[in-house]
């Protein structure tokens, strides 16, 4: 087991960090060019800029039980149909229950922008998303510690 991180705008890099190195877990974090990542633990991966590129390069190197960690719910689908685990940076725990109607409405709002038209903004960060996702985080690698 590993975690893999869409890096490039992961507001919990340091949380993924610190819950990594209590439970020993290498931590891979996935950049384009223009991004950098400080932190003396993870190991990190700068891809080329481009459309996709991360994401691309993230589910290539997923494997059984990784644990990926992605706002993007198709690099979650991905990781789900490798029998990996996902999870987005407010805690939610992607599945098998939830990803289809996350890729559902996902399409609709692109139709309704393509059409000229306005989409809600995606609401802001509050404290509370850090704890929500350092408890599933935890509760994730304990699942998986259980599992294997």
């Amino acid at each position: 087991m590993k975690i893999l991180v869409d890096a490039d705008a992961c507001p919990v890099r340091d949380i993924i960090v610190k819950i990594a190195k209590e439970f020993h877990i290498p931590v891979i974090m996935y950049t384009d060019t223009c991004h950098t990542i400080e932190d003396d633990y993870s190991k990190k991966i700068i891809v080329d800029k481009g459309a996709d590129s991360v994401d691309i390069a993230l589910i290539n190197n997923t494997e059984q039980n990784d644990i990926i960690i992605s706002q993007d719910y198709g690099v979650a689908a991905m990781a789900l149909s490798k029998k990996a685990y996902a999870l987005n940076q407010n805690g939610l725990i992607y599945t098998k229950d939830n990803i289809d109607k996350l890729l559902f409405e996902r399409h609709i709002s692109q139709k309704i922008r393509r059409s000229g038209k306005k989409t809600p903004n995606p609401r802001k960060r509050v404290k509370a998303d850090n704890k929500n996702f350092e408890q599933a985080l935890k509760k994730l690698i304990k699942l998986i510690l259980t599992a294997i």
